[in-house]
Formats: structure tokens, C-alpha cells, sequence
């Protein structure tokens, strides 16, 4: 019986180069050893060891392929700005100790923090943190992952005031909890973090309503920050959610699963879909008041925020302030498939603006608008090519159009509609629920975790499929729909705390299907590990009605 175990390094730096090495060795060890950590184009990180991503303290314990993980990569990317999320809660435990530090959401290359048992923070504590991170990154500690059992990482959780952090393993029954350590301050393990403190070096905290912002490098820069640009819709969308979080008394995963265990988590359900409600009235009820010169609703949003079934219950609201609202599809817009543009890859760009026969949307809806009739079109995707249908179209005094697409904030979308006759809403799903006080739901996982289920429900796509294509996905919403969100004239926000319990049970059947062999298996892991910090919600709760049924299925709308 052998007392070793063969490591294989990355083919992308070194080439295939295989090493004995003794079972415990951890994947910084054995790049170091290699000669590999001081030869990469970028910091190492972290490692990926047989495509599951690992902290460089992370012990091997079978024969393995590593890849380094540079700060330059998604992956390392991720990593550095959870890593900074861990210095500031150290920096801030020391300076600040009595506080009650909550994170937020991202806005503008950042994360934002505000203080749940005080009202604001001052500048000069603002600047004692900051230079006590400062600190911590010249003194270059180690982060080392490590693990405690259940009942002493409980205590340590429950005496350090960690209230949520102790509320969230009150639903788990791990002997053992991953743990992350520097120094004294431990925190609970949300996946790997940076080797020690010293490689944290850019970074900035910025004072930010009555809160504030640990601002991080953009992921196509990991070297230097950029000057800081507000979003103020999404903050309000977000200040107006985390509102609603207080009405319904859940702000973290942890307290969620106390609901559900407790039994009455269906009221609970009938409240959050009651706020969506509202706002959705609220919104019709603007676009009412505004009815005499608002001949077209436009909505936008990025993949799986709920554009279409917003718009369906839109429709019907509309319908109470007497208005009688007419979908157009952007997609029975599309241009031929012979002239759709490229991508960087040479595939079919078909969220690039070219894609769309703009030029055509314009004359029907400006005919429209002066009382002509138009023929509708409708696209074929399986021949790639649009017809003229027999469907013909004309505009009463009560109706108005309702236009849903990715570019529907785009002013280069509608050039020859007059702006005042445009109302724009932008959709989102900005969950204001954490994991725990300084673990954020990431809003791309959210709407990933959405997409997962939606496609393989009615698409037929696999979850190797739907993880291989969401980069593509990210780089259209950056090109096609960020840009333009802050000039729409309302948001909604479709997220709904319990959603992610409901979506487990499907999301991690599914992802069972990815392999350690797939090069997408370390963000598979990522979300079944992500998804285990919350229990299943009987999808029987959900309302028909509900946005989340575009989703899971069973919906009352046809799509």
C-alpha cells in the first residue's frame, strides 16, 4: 500500500508534470513545492484540485489535477472580494466591537455595509477601520481553513453575538464545521479564501447613506480601483426590499429555516407575494395617472429576473385603471439569421442591439401611434427567418403597447418614439436576505439558480448546459442591459425570500449531473454548497400566480 499520492499540475502555466507527494499535503504546499506559486502571470489565489475550487490551505487527500487560480480569473475574482469581506469583519470586530455590521448589496464595484443596532457610522470610525485593515494586510497574517466541531463552533458563534451565523447552523447536523481563522477571529467557511492578508491590498471604504461601501477592483482591472459610480435606483430598490424584509421579520437564511421548521411558512409566503402585489399595482396605478400621454410600457432585465411574468401581471392591473395593454415581442423582431451579428467567438450574437431589425420596430409602433394599422410579424427560430403574419393591429384610445426585451431601456432600441411617451421599467431580483451578517446572496446566483431550473424544466438544457452558457449570458447583461438600468422611470424588484428553499429541491437534482470531469464542476459545487444553507419549502405553497412559477412550473399564465 502506497504512501503517496500523484498530483498533476495545470496544463494552462506548466504543462502536465507529475509529482509524488504525501496524502495531508495542502494545495499551496504542492504548488510551492512544484516551483509553481512564484510563476504565474497573476497572484495565486486559490487552486482548483480535480475542478473543485479549494483554498491553497486546503489538504489533498487523493490523487489530483491542480490548477492555480490567479487573481486575474472569475474564480480568483470571487475570491479576493469574499477574502475582503473577511478582513473587514476582522478589522471592524477589533475597532469596533460592540457593532452589529450587516452586509448588503453590491452598487458600483462594491459591497454595501450599514450597522443594525445604530443608526450610522461616523467618518473617524470609518477611518480607524480602514487603517486597521490597512494594518492587517502589512502584517500579511496567515487565513488558514480549518474546522471545529459542531457544539464548539456553536459557542463560539453564539458568545461572539454572531446571532445569525449561530441561528443558521441550528439547522444543520455537520459533526464538523469548516471554519476560516486568522489571528483570533474565526468566521464560518462560504467558500475558499486568499492565502494570508497581505495579498488584500486594493481596496477603499467610502461613506454611503447611513451606511457604507468596502469598494474592490472590477473584475477586467483585479489591480486598481476605479472612481466610484452610484446607482441610486438599485439602492432605492433595495432600501424599499430590505424595508419589506423588517414587515416580514426574516433577514437571513438562518431565521428562514426557523420559519419553515416552525410550521408556518405558507402565511409567510402569502405576505411576500402580497408586497409584490402592491408594487405592482403602485406601478399601474402611475402609468394610469400618466395614461394620457404613456402609449408604451417598456421592460427590461437581465436573465431570469421575471421580465415576462412581471409583464403578465402587469397587464392585469392595467386592466383595473381601465387600460387595456397590448404585448409586442422583441423577438418577432429579430433580423434573418444569415445577417445576425457575430460574438468575440464567431456564434450567433442574438442579445447584441444588431440582432434586432430596429428600423422595422420603429415604423410599426410610429404607424401605431398615428392610428395606422400594421401587420405583425412573427420569427421562426427553427428556419431563422420572419414572416408577415394575417394578425393585423391597430391602437383604441384605452390601449397601450407593452414591449419586454433586454434593450428596453436602450435609447438606440425606440430612436423615433418621443421620449415622453415612453415609460420604462426595469426589472431585478435583489434579494435583501443574507446567508448570515457577512455573507451576501449573490443576485447573479439568485437568477442563476432561476435559470437552472427554468431551463430544464421547458428547455431541455442540463445544468452542464445552462453553467457553460451563463458566462456568455453575463457578458450580454453587461453590454445590453446594466448600462442603460438607471434610466428607467421605475423598478421592480422580483426576488422573494423564500424562493431559493422552493428552488432546492430541483436546482440540486439537477446539478447532480455535473461531474468532477467537467471543467464547470467547481461552480456547480459552489451552488449545491450555497443551496444546503437552506431547507426545502413544499413548492405546493406557491401561488399560481407568482412570479416564481415561470420558474418551477404550474404557472396560471401561458408563456
Amino acid at each position: 500500500m502506497t504512501n503517496t499520492i500523484t498530483v498533476r499540475f495545470g496544463a494552462e502555466f506548466f504543462g502536465d508534470n507529475p509529482q509524488e507527494v504525501a496524502p495531508g499535503i495542502t494545495t499551496g504546499e504542492a504548488l510551492r513545492a512544484g516551483g509553481y506559486i512564484d510563476n504565474t502571470p497573476s497572484p495565486v489565489i486559490a487552486a482548483l484540485v480535480n475542478n473543485d475550487l479549494t483554498s491553497l490551505s486546503y489538504p489533498i487527500e487523493v490523487s489530483s489535477l491542480i490548477l492555480p487560480v490567479t487573481l486575474n480569473s472569475p474564480e480568483g475574482v470571487r475570491v479576493y472580494r469574499r477574502s475582503l469581506c473577511f478582513l473587514l469583519a476582522i478589522a471592524t470586530s477589533a475597532v469596533l466591537p460592540d457593532t452589529h455590521m450587516v452586509i448588503g448589496h453590491s452598487i458600483g464595484d462594491g459591497y454595501y455595509y450599514y450597522f443594525r443596532n445604530r443608526e450610522r457610522i461616523s467618518d473617524d470610525e470609518l477611518e480607524r477601520i480602514e487603517a486597521e485593515m490597512h494594518r492587517l494586510v502589512r502584517a500579511d497574517l496567515p487565513i488558514e481553513r480549518t474546522v471545529l466541531s459542531y457544539s464548539n463552533a456553536l459557542e463560539h458563534f453564539q458568545a461572539r453575538g454572531m446571532t445569525d451565523t449561530a441561528t443558521l447552523l441550528e439547522h444543520r447536523n455537520h459533526a464538523k464545521v469548516a471554519v476560516y481563522r486568522c489571528g483570533d477571529y474565526l468566521d464560518i467557511s462560504h467558500g475558499p479564501l486568499a492565502p494570508a492578508t497581505g495579498m488584500l491590498r486594493s481596496f477603499e471604504l467610502l461613506a454611503y447613506k447611513n451606511g457604507f461601501l468596502l469598494r474592490y477592483p472590477p473584475e477586467q482591472d483585479p489591480d486598481a480601483l476605479q472612481p466610484f459610480e452610484d446607482n441610486p435606483l438599485l439602492f432605492s430598490i433595495y432600501q424599499e426590499y430590505r424595508r419589506w424584509g423588517e414587515v416580514l421579520g426574516i433577514g437571513s437564511a438562518g431565521q428562514l429555516n426557523r420559519r419553515t421548521v416552525e410550521g408556518n411558512i405558507k402565511q409567510f409566503i402569502w405576505i411576500a407575494e402580497a408586497l409584490h402585489n402592491k408594487k405592482i399595482d403602485a406601478i399601474a396605478e402611475q402609468i394610469a395617472e400618466q395614461s394620457n400621454r404613456v402609449r408604451l410600457i417598456a421592460i427590461a432585465g437581465p436573465s431570469s429576473s421575471g421580465k415576462t411574468t412581471f409583464a403578465k401581471k402587469l397587464a392585469i392591473q392595467l386592466r383595473v385603471y381601465g387600460l387595456h395593454p397590448i404585448p409586442i415581442s422583441l423577438d418577432d423582431y429579430f433580423v434573418p439569421r444569415d445577417q445576425t451579428p457575430l460574438d468575440e467567438h464567431g456564434n450567433y450574437d442574438f442579445e447584441s442591439l444588431a440582432a434586432i431589425d430596429v428600423e422595422l420596430l420603429n415604423r410599426h409602433l410610429v404607424a401605431l401611434f398615428d392610428g395606422s394599422e400594421i401587420q405583425v410579424p412573427e420569427f421562426d427560430f427553427r428556419a431563422g427567418t420572419r414572416r408577415i403574419t394575417e394578425r393585423r393591429l391597430r391602437l383604441c384610445d384605452t390601449e397601450i403597447l407593452i414591449l419586454e426585451g433586454i434593450h428596453g431601456l436602450n435609447d438606440a432600441l425606440l430612436p423615433l418614439i418621443p421620449e415622453h411617451t415612453k415609460y420604462r421599467v426595469y426589472v431585478s431580483a435583489l434579494t435583501q436576505l443574507n446567508i448570515d451578517d457577512h455573507t451576501r446572496i449573490s443576485t447573479t446566483d439568485n437568477r442563476l439558480i432561476r435559470r437552472l431550473v427554468r431551463d430544464h424544466q421547458f428547455r431541455g438544457h442540463s445544468a452542464l448546459d445552462t453553467l457553460r452558457m451563463w458566462p456568455s449570458v453575463r457578458r450580454g447583461e453587461n453590454r445590453n442591459i446594466f448600462p442603460f438600468q438607471n434610466s428607467a422611470d421605475v423598478a421592480f424588484n422580483s426576488a422573494l425570500d423564500y424562493e431559493l428553499g422552493v428552488l432546492k429541491s430541483h436546482a440540486v437534482r439537477i446539478l447532480l449531473g455535473v461531474k468532477p470531469h467537467h471543467e464547470v464542476y467547481h461552480e456547480a459545487t459552489r451552488l449545491q454548497a450555497f443551496l444546503e444553507n437552506f431547507i426545502e419549502i413544499p413548492e405546493k405553497h406557491v401561488p399560481e400566480t407568482s412570479i416564481l412559477r415561470e420558474f418551477v412550473g404550474d404557472s396560471g399564465f401561458k408563456y
